[in-house]
C-alpha cells in the first residue's frame, strides 16, 4: 500500500503526551522538518528519547512542548555550545530529565525491540544516575548473587527517522552512519520516515539486501527535501552553521516562531512535488 503522506497529514500521527524517538545523532540527519511541524502544531507534553541529541530537543523545549527527556547527551557539541533552551527548561523544573549513558538508552530500546520490560546493563554499578533516573533499578543476579543494574525498556509511541531514500511503501536505505535508527524503527509502535528522495520500487529491489528499514514497519512516508537542515545529511548537505548560530542566539518565543515561519515553505515543498 502506498504510504506517502504530506507533512501536515503525517504530523497528526503524533499525539499530545506521546513518547517520541528521533533518528539521527546530535547535528547529523535529524528529522528537523518534522520537528518544526510538531512545533508549529504545538503538540505538547512530549516525552523525547534520544541517545545524543541537540537541535530537535532544544527547539521543542524552547516552544514549551516537552515534559521529559530520556537521553545520554543533549548539546550542540564543542563548536556551538550548550543547548540553552533545554538546559533552562530542566533547571526551572518544566522538563524532567532522565539522564542516561548513550549505551543505556540503546539497552532500553533493545528491551522494547525484544518485547521485554527491562534489560540488564553492564558497567553501570554506581553513581548518581542510579539514584536520580526513574529508569534504573539494582537487583540481585538470581544466578550469581551479585548486584546487577536493570534499565526499564523504552517503547516509543512514534519514531521519526530521516533517510536519504525510500520507496512509496516505506522501504528505506540509510547512507553513511546509521546511528540508532534501525534499532528505534524496531522498538517503536509507529514509524514515520522523512526522506530526501522517493525512488521506484524496482530500484529498491535491485539492492534489497541493503534495505535498512522494511516498509511493513512504516506508517507514513514524507518527501522532505533538505529535511534534516540545519543539521547535516550524509552525501547531501553539511551543517548550516549560520542558521544554527542564529537559532542558538534567540531568546524569545517570538524569535523562535520567526525561525519556524522562515522554514515553513521549505518544509512543505515536498508535498507539492508528490503526485497524489
Amino acid at each position: 500500500m502506498d504510504k506517502i503522506m504530506s507533512l501536515t497529514e503525517a504530523v497528526t500521527l503524533v499525539k499530545d503526551g506521546d513518547t517520541v524517538a528521533f533518528g539521527g545523532n546530535v547535528l547529523h540527519r535529524t528529522p528537523m522538518s518534522f520537528v518544526r511541524e510538531i512545533a508549529r502544531k504545538k503538540i505538547k507534553n512530549l516525552n523525547l528519547v534520544k541517545t545524543a541529541g541537540a537541535h530537535e530537543v532544544d527547539l521543542l523545549c524552547a516552544m514549551g512542548l516537552v515534559q521529559s527527556v530520556a537521553a545520554g547527551f543533549i548539546s550542540y557539541e564543542t563548536k556551538f555550545g550548550l543547548a540553552t533552551h533545554y538546559r533552562k527548561a530542566v533547571e526551572s523544573g518544566i522538563v524532567k530529565t532522565n539522564e542516561h549513558a548513550c549505551y543505556t538508552v540503546i539497552c532500553a530500546l533493545r528491551g522494547a525491540m525484544m518485547n521485554v520490560p527491562f534489560m540488564p546493563v553492564k558497567g553501570l554499578v554506581a553513581g548518581d544516575l542510579l539514584e536520580e533516573n526513574d529508569y534504573f533499578v539494582v537487583v540481585e543476579d538470581p544466578f550469581g548473587g551479585d548486584p546487577v543494574t536493570l534499565v526499564k525498556s523504552i517503547i516509543p509511541d512514534v519514531a521519526i527517522i530521516h533517510v536519504q531514500e525510500c520507496d512509496k511503501y516505506g522501504n528505506a536505505r540509510i547512507y553513511g552512519p546509521k546511528f540508532e535508527d534501525v534499532l528505534i524503527s524496531r522498538a517503536a509502535k509507529k514509524v514515520i520516515l522523512t526522506t530526501e528522495q522517493i525512488v521506484s520500487e524496482s530500484r529498491m529491489k535491485l539492492n534489497n539486501e541493503y534495505i535498512d528499514i522494511p516498509g511493513f514497519l512504516v506508517e507514513g512516508v514524507v518527501l522532505a527535501l533538505n529535511g534534516a537542515s540545519p543539521t547535516s545529511c550524509y552525501k547531501k548537505y553539511d551543517i548550516d552553521e549560520k542558521m544554527l548560530k542564529s537559532f542558538i542566539s534567540m531568546k524569545s518565543k517570538e524569535e523562535i516562531e520567526g525561525y519556524l515561519k522562515k522554514y515553513e515553505i521549505k518544509d512543505h515543498i515536498g508535498d507539492r512535488m508528490v503526485k497524489r
